[in-house]
């Protein structure tokens, strides 16, 4: 990152860190296939192992429940199928119940029809439903197939945290399967699928300062599990195709260990959102942040400027060297509200920003992030729109 910029976009993807850059390096230099059984194969498959140890240790998983991916995306694509197995047996999944303020890549729905995809409503904080939800799955037909349930352990734009254990039991308490979209959350707070009721989470390495093109599947346990999306190979015990990304995975391996460090000593602070949301408020008194009366990720903020677009302000921030989302970097390139405002109710508004940090944000870069905002402000206040040059 450039020392004349300021870097506030962690939840689009954090930067990655020294100690997986070293773990990819060093693992390029390995010619085996972790699939061979020869002396090479075998140290390739003891650095597989090692990762899939350092992975599950972030969730309290045990390891040979987790699998590797692409990314997020292919892990929700893979989950998200009425078919599933329970050992040697087929289980079919009839419906798909899904909250309305979920990442793209889960309201896609993945392998389920349209017609059988329930969104479930949140509040105006962003937190989902719990009594619409066990309305939905009281009247679910069992006799069709079992039903599945979606849902982010904390928003991508947001922050915002859902009560994952009281969704979960709701989930068992009507025989469903839970899956838990921990992108976001994991390496932020602390995660243990053992208590979450989760069946399974989902995870991606650049979220947590590991490298792009690497995610995982974390299952419960290894006896009920999707019908594979990429098919061939046997490897990850047949649940995904194609020879491991070994470099990719020795990395995600050592963010994984340094985000569950951190979280064992003191996890992250909320005081320099704090000073953000209150450098907001004196900024702009009319500023709205958006699910402060709920539990969020302590890096996260996302507010809007009435009078004002979105993106506009965001092009304003970029000039004045600062980087910041229009909501997810998923969508931020298309025109138009933020379907996270929108399902909780502030879709007719001017769209969202989100400040998203890290523990080794500097007190500089939130300053000047302040300052930018005061003379972003300021041009609003005085012509009742922001013009794009920030200088």
């Amino acid at each position: 990152m450039a020392r004349n910029r300021a870097y506030l976009d962690y939840n689009a993807s954090a930067p990655l860190i020294t100690a997986a850059r070293d773990a990819i390096v060093d693992t390029l230099t390995h010619v085996g296939n972790p699939s061979s059984v020869h002396t090479e194969g075998r140290a390739a498959k003891a650095i597989l192992e090692a990762a899939r140890r350092d992975v599950a240790a972030l969730v309290n998983a045990k390891p040979d429940h987790v699998f590797f991916t692409s990314g997020a995306t292919e892990a929700a694509s893979t989950l998200l199928t009425p078919q599933y197995s329970m050992g040697r047996a087929e289980m079919r999944l009839s419906r798909l119940y899904v909250s309305a303020s979920e990442h793209p890549c889960m309201l896609a729905g993945g392998r389920f029809p349209a017609e059988q995809i329930e969104i479930i409503p949140v509040d105006g904080n962003g937190i989902l439903n719990l009594e619409r939800l066990q309305e939905l799955l009281a009247s679910h037909d069992r006799n069709q197939g079992l039903p599945l349930v979606a849902v982010q352990a904390a928003n991508n734009e947001t922050g915002v945290v859902q009560p994952i254990a009281a969704i979960g039991a709701v989930v068992k308490q009507f025989g469903g399967l839970f899956i838990v979209d921990a992108v976001q959350a994991a390496g932020r707070i602390i995660l243990d699928i053992t208590t979450s009721s989760a069946d399974y989470l989902i995870l991606s390495a650049h979220k947590i300062g590991g490298p792009k093109g690497i995610g995982a599947i974390i299952a419960v346990s290894d006896l009920v599990m999707p019908k594979a999306l990429v098919r061939g190979g046997g490897q990850e015990k047949g649940h995904r195709a194609g020879t491991e990304a070994l470099p990719l995975i020795a990395g995600f391996a050592a963010a994984a260990r340094m985000a569950r460090d951190r979280l064992e000593h003191g996890g992250w602070s909320v005081s320099q959102r704090e000073k953000i949301e209150d450098g907001i408020r004196a900024i702009a008194s009319d500023a709205i942040i958006y699910g402060a009366d709920v539990e969020r990720l302590a890096n996260t903020t996302f507010f809007s400027l009435p009078l004002v677009k979105a993106e506009t302000v965001q092009i304003a921030f970029d000039l004045a060297g600062i980087a910041l989302s229009a909501g997810s970097a998923c969508s931020s390139g298309k025109v138009g509200p933020s379907h996270v405002l929108a399902a909780m109710g502030h879709g007719a508004g001017t769209g969202g920003l989100r400040v998203s940090t890290a523990p080794d944000t500097s007190d500089d870069d939130v300053a000047r992030f302040l300052d930018a905002l005061t003379k972003i402000v300021a041009r609003r206040d005085r012509s009742g729109a922001v013009a794009a040059d920030a200088a």
